[in-house]
């Protein structure tokens, strides 16, 4: 047994020290090294040689089956696989207590056959109750389960997809590990799919304080605080601001699941403390391959229940390009997962808030044993059966540099076949990226069998890269690609440039909420964009005359609104907004011809339409529009991001002048608050006919 050093045992133990702890990035990473040891030592009061006595049973119920090693028990309803108790560390049930078996843990779907779906209903919800459950593995090391259902041919009602649902117990491992197996056989009707998740709905009177990042945690209030009169719902469903809820201090604050969403590269671990309890629960996702998307599509996690989700396809901030769509006698197997749902604990005396740094850590492990050997089904391949891609990523663009600039930070994937970016469109096959080093360098691992074009982005430079050729990944093969170059667009010298592409308007000018619309969570902190109703600072900022930029002077951080929205008027109604960027042409100007470049690269867009005029506000029709792009409702859900669009418009020098000169960019759609675009960068280049200036 590991013993603390009394100033040890303080620091791990008490409040103060735990906010000093939190706020030292230091002290925290040698406390993950040392809880990681002390877990193993003393987790469940049990000693390592204690734990490797224990025997993985399974109890036939009625009506269920229970996985038991020793060390918690998970109870599944039989035969139709829903997850109806977890029991661990003393605690009977750490899931909800609302007498509803199949609203405690659960696989669900939402879809559609094409066309049948109504204004009034997102889809058919369906909870996936099985109808056969199958010992697929049982021995002394691990028990597998099997809750499958067929779909019937004569049926009109059923979604025309077999699924079978896993479940998975390993010896001396406080969790279980769930993934699903979805598959459509040729002949099979036409239908659509919106929503696949995993969702876990704990007990609400043991798990109050939520973790889904390191700066991104806290007591979360009530799901009863939701609920009139204790909460006032908002502009929509998901917004409540709680009036009267059960704990005082978040009397007056916003909740809304869509302000703690993630991107998928960020989601690896999330979930709940049981303070009372010093218990911690939570989901562990070591690879993202089985998401749609590509790495920065969002997603939901935690947020108030406490719920728990694994959201392996939805529609969310991208919107009806990512339905998933199947053709009449369209074929297609997928699977989602495994995910692993994690539970520990530590003694009493020890800060339970804590836990999260040990989950992380166990993150790390389930990480480095991906993919998983142990998984019954050979839908899912192990290591020795999928391939790797490596190379080194280079950037051209002669107006910065000379030479070719290494891809740092650059994310790098295999997706399946398609054009430019349609990664962020792909949703039925699998995804696998890896970040280059600072010296361009990356390493795909563990890729599935199959053929895939390699698409990469690079923070600092707009657009994408994309590798036509097919990529067939075999068992065992090793494929490197030497050096590959992106240059990205590009015509001319930069005369202005607004922003960072980044692929996000988070550089922009966001402002303070509404002091009656705020989360505290997000409170003085550059993530200040997740705050609720921000859409409507725009008119408070503006209320007569839209913004207008002087790309000579004026710093985007501090002057460009990072959304460009519809303003409320007075009536009830909403307008369309004018913005304008100023800008002057001295006497090294005059000589220039031919068409100069505007560079648009636009970070979402929500049923919106971008004009572009020069010189001529009233002009029709515009130099450049877009017509109605996007339906991704990020400004909704308080996103930075949605889907990218790149756009290159020539403006003809004809339209220029000496002296000053102004761009207008008009978004004239206004129908709803939630109308508008979010800018990533603007660059105006000369024309091409000019030599390369370089910059160092």
């Amino acid at each position: 047994m590991f013993l603390f050093s009394s100033h040890v045992f303080k620091l791990v133990t008490t409040k103060d020290y735990r906010r000093h702890l939190l706020k030292q990035r230091g002290w925290i990473i040698a406390l993950i090294m040392f809880m990681s040891l002390f877990e193993i030592a003393i987790s469940q009061n049990q000693t390592p040689e204690q734990e490797s006595t224990q025997v993985l049973q399974l109890h036939y119920q009625d009506r269920h089956v229970v996985m038991d090693n020793g060390i918690f028990q998970l109870t599944l309803s039989n035969p139709e696989g829903f997850v109806t108790g977890i029991q661990y560390n003393g605690i009977e049930n750490v899931l909800a207590y609302d007498g509803k078996e199949d609203d405690r843990g659960y696989w669900d779907l939402v879809w559609n056959f094409p066309g049948k779906k109504t204004k009034k209903t997102k889809g058919t919800l369906d909870r996936i109750e099985a109808t056969k459950m199958e010992v697929k593995t049982q021995n002394d090391e691990l028990i597998e389960l099997s809750f499958s259902r067929t779909w019937n041919t004569s049926s009109t009602t059923a979604v025309p997809v077999n699924i079978d649902k896993r479940f998975v117990m390993l010896r001396n491992s406080s969790g279980f590990y769930t993934y699903a197996i979805f598959e459509r056989l040729q002949g099979w009707p036409a239908v659509e799919l919106d929503n696949i998740r995993f969702a876990i709905k704990l007990n609400k009177d043991k798990f109050h304080y939520m973790a889904i990042s390191d700066d991104r945690q806290r007591y979360m209030p009530l799901p009863d605080d939701r609920i009139p009169p204790r909460g006032q719902p908002l502009a929509y469903p998901e917004a409540v601001r709680l009036l009267d809820p059960i704990e005082p201090e978040f009397k007056g604050e916003v909740d809304d699941k869509y302000e703690y969403s993630m991107e998928s590269k960020d989601i690896k671990v999330h979930g709940w403390i049981s303070t009372n309890d010093s218990v911690g629960f939570w989901q562990i996702t070591p690879s993202n391959e089985f998401r749609s998307a590509g790495p920065l599509k969002q997603f939901l996690g935690s947020h108030v229940g406490p719920t728990n989700l694994a959201i392996f396809h939805s529609t969310h901030y991208v919107g009806a390009d990512l339905i998933m769509t199947f053709k009449q006698g369209e074929a297609w197997k997928k699977v989602f997962g495994p995910v692993f749902i994690y539970l520990n604990s530590f003694p009493k005396g020890v800060d339970p808030l804590l836990l999260w740094h040990e989950a992380k850590n166990q993150t790390k492990i389930e990480e480095e044993k991906w993919p998983y050997n142990f998984i019954a089904s050979d839908d899912f391949p192990a290591s020795d059966q999928r391939g790797s891609v490596s190379g080194r990523l280079l950037v051209r663009d002669r107006f910065i540099r000379n030479e070719d600039i290494p891809a740092n930070g650059s994310y790098v994937g295999l997706a399946a076949p398609g054009d430019v970016g349609s990664w962020q469109r792909e949703y039925k096959g699998y995804q696998f990226w890896s970040k280059a080093d600072e010296n361009g360098y990356f390493s795909i691992n563990n890729v599935r069998s199959g053929r895939y074009n390699l698409y990469a982005f690079a923070p600092g430079f707009i657009g994408d890269y994309h590798n036509d050729t097919v990529f067939d990944i075999s068992p065992g093969s090793k494929t490197n690609l030497g050096d590959l170059v992106y240059e990205p667009p590009r015509d001319g010298s930069t005369i202005w440039e607004i922003g960072v592409p980044d692929r996000t308007a988070a550089e922009f000018y966001i402002p303070d909420p509404n002091p009656t619309f705020v989360n505290k969570l997000y409170s003085n902190r550059s993530d200040k964009y997740r705050q609720y109703g921000l859409w409507e600072r725009y008119s408070e900022l503006y209320p007569d005359e839209d913004m207008v930029y002087n790309a000579d002077v004026d710093d985007h951080s501090k002057k460009w609104f990072f959304m460009q929205v519809t303003r409320k008027l007075a009536n009830g109604g909403y307008s369309g907004t004018t913005w304008q960027i100023r800008f002057q042409f001295d006497d090294k100007m005059k000589n220039l011809t031919g068409n100069f470049k505007l560079r648009i690269a636009l970070a979402t867009s929500n049923v919106a339409e971008l004009q572009v005029r020069v010189n001529d506000p009233s002009a029709n029709p515009p130099l450049f529009t877009t017509e109605q792009i996007g339906k991704d409702n990020t400004i909704a859900r308080h996103g930075i991001h949605g889907l990218y669009w790149l756009y290159n418009v020539n403006v003809p020098d004809s339209s220029l002048r000496l002296g000053n000169n102004t761009i207008y960019l008009t978004q004239p759609l206004a129908k709803s608050p939630f109308q508008g675009l979010m800018y990533d960068y603007i660059r105006l280049e000369c024309p091409d006919s000019i030599s390369y200036l370089t910059r160092s």
